[in-house]
């Protein structure tokens, strides 16, 4: 009976992530590349740059609209359905409160960073566009949480959709583009997400509110842990783009050619990031009901990896036929940036599936022990490579960092968890990393032809790969679909 379980849970996993896959490889590449890096090369030089740094500079503050509420929201929820109705309301509350928290505190941050009084309204747009952001991703946590998984793959990209549809008719329309129309568009988009998120709870969500600063304080206690997680993993992963607009006199410059291949490493690890999304709640429900974990996390790890390793290496093997192709402020240089964030992509998916696991079983002291390490890594190595590489420092600092984040996390999650090593499959990962970058190094260098069609070919050589090593059986994901619960 346990192993029937387990297979319908990895048939779950896998359909609702093919949907959410689906409908975010729909939308998400084409807002990526078709309306942000459209938007960069239409405004003037500099002025993204400051946009991407001010953004991570708002993101450093942005645990304090949530503190964990929302990480702490989604596994309990998972694991008890009932209290969604009872900590709902109060939930609202509080991240009301903690919302005007976070924009008085984000202004005394930037009064200390001593940034002008003229970006300040640029900013507070900005900071109130990742309140929404919040509170949309505390409503999504309650529809996941509540297991509608296949209504919150399409609000996975519901705000994008709308503020596709708003920028596109903006560069349409108008011949010149300022960075601040894009931060109202965002702000439309958001609030329009959250109203329709709020429509489909309205049945089964409670709508009376109370003062309850006891209720308030015992939530907080609880999602406290998850909070700093959040912090850690937010700060080391921001900074560097802060740090290359201080470190450096022509800081903009260099933040706009850091921010220009930064795009590509969150389009490439936004699927990581939807493996985490889905898999939190779906590791809750597994270790609340006992059943073994290791064959849902060994299935989404060689799901993940496959992908990741194929895109990496086919993105560092045409590293500057990419960035010269896509942007004019594209050379040899941003390519090495873009290539040196590419390797990180490796440590971001490992990230991304083996933190849920650590934080579906309340492991947070633990893996913040890890984050630790991995910020005071980031910022020495930030301080120490930035004002001699620039850019390309920076992103030889966060490739570094994922990669001992990555392995901390992993080494946390077997050892906790009593998950025994599959020396086996370790191998097997590795040897396709290096044959995926092997055909990379092949097609770039000993295949003519236009570049396009040589990426392409390497990605689909690198899949090839992938089935020749059994990393993606079409046999298991047969049986998968045809799986069924208590059969």
């Amino acid at each position: 009976m346990q192993a029937r379980a387990t297979q319908y849970m990895k048939r779950a996993f896998f359909i609702n992530i093919v949907l959410l896959l689906f409908v975010n490889l729909l939308i998400k590449p084409f807002y990526i590349f078709g309306i942000e890096r459209t938007i960069q090369n239409r405004v003037e030089a500099g002025e993204y740059g400051l946009y991407f740094t001010l953004f991570n500079f708002s993101l450093l503050f942005q645990i304090v609209t949530d503190l964990g509420l929302q990480y702490f929201n989604n596994r309990h929820v998972a694991q008890h359905r009932v209290l969604f109705s009872k900590y709902f309301p109060h939930f609202l509350v509080l991240k009301g409160l903690l919302g005007l928290l976070y924009l008085l505190l984000l202004l005394v941050g930037a009064a200390l960073w001593k940034y002008e009084i003229a970006i300040l309204p640029l900013l507070l747009g900005i900071a109130l566009n990742q309140v929404l952001s919040s509170l949309v991703l505390f409503l999504r946590s309650n529809v996941s949480g509540l297991g509608w998984y296949r209504t919150d793959s399409f609000l996975s990209v519901l705000d994008r959709l709308l503020l596709i549809l708003i920028c596109g008719m903006l560069l349409w329309r108008l011949p010149h583009f300022k960075i601040e129309w894009f931060v109202y568009a965002q702000t439309a988009s958001l609030a329009s997400t959250v109203l329709i998120i709020f429509w489909l709870l309205r049945r089964h969500a409670p709508w009376r509110f109370r003062l309850q600063p006891k209720m308030w304080q015992l939530l907080l206690k609880k999602s406290m842990p998850y909070a700093l997680a959040v912090f850690l993993m937010t700060a080391y992963t921001r900074l560097d783009g802060v740090l290359l607009e201080r470190l450096l006199p022509n800081g903009r410059l260099a933040a706009d050619v850091y921010a220009a291949a930064y795009r590509l490493l969150d389009a490439s690890s936004m699927i990581a990031y939807l493996f985490a999304g889905l898999l939190l709640p779906m590791y809750a429900r597994v270790l609340k009901t006992q059943q073994p974990v290791a064959p849902l996390l060994q299935f989404s790890l060689q799901l993940i990896w496959a992908g990741a390793a194929a895109l990496a290496a086919s993105v560092f093997s045409f590293q500057e036929a990419i960035m010269v192709g896509l942007y004019a402020i594209g050379d040899a240089y941003a390519g090495q940036v873009l290539g040196m964030l590419m390797l990180a992509l490796l440590g971001v998916c490992c990230m991304y599936i083996y933190g849920p696991l650590l934080t579906a079983n309340g492991n947070l002291r633990a893996m913040n022990s890890i984050l630790i390490i991995g910020i005071i890594l980031n910022i020495t190595l930030n301080l120490l490579l930035i004002p001699r590489y620039g850019a390309w420092g920076a992103a030889t600092s966060a490739c570094l960092t994922q990669t001992v984040i990555a392995i901390g996390k992993a080494w946390l999650a077997h050892r906790l968890l009593a998950i025994p090593v599959d020396v086996r499959f370790v191998v097997k990962i590795i040897a396709y990393a290096i044959i995926c970058f092997t055909i990379g190094y092949v097609f770039s260098q000993h295949v003519s032809g236009r570049w396009q069609i040589r990426f392409v070919a390497c990605g689909a050589a690198c899949i090839s790969a992938a089935f020749a090593l059994q990393l993606i059986q079409l046999r298991s994901i047969w049986a998968l679909l045809h799986a069924r619960e208590g059969q």
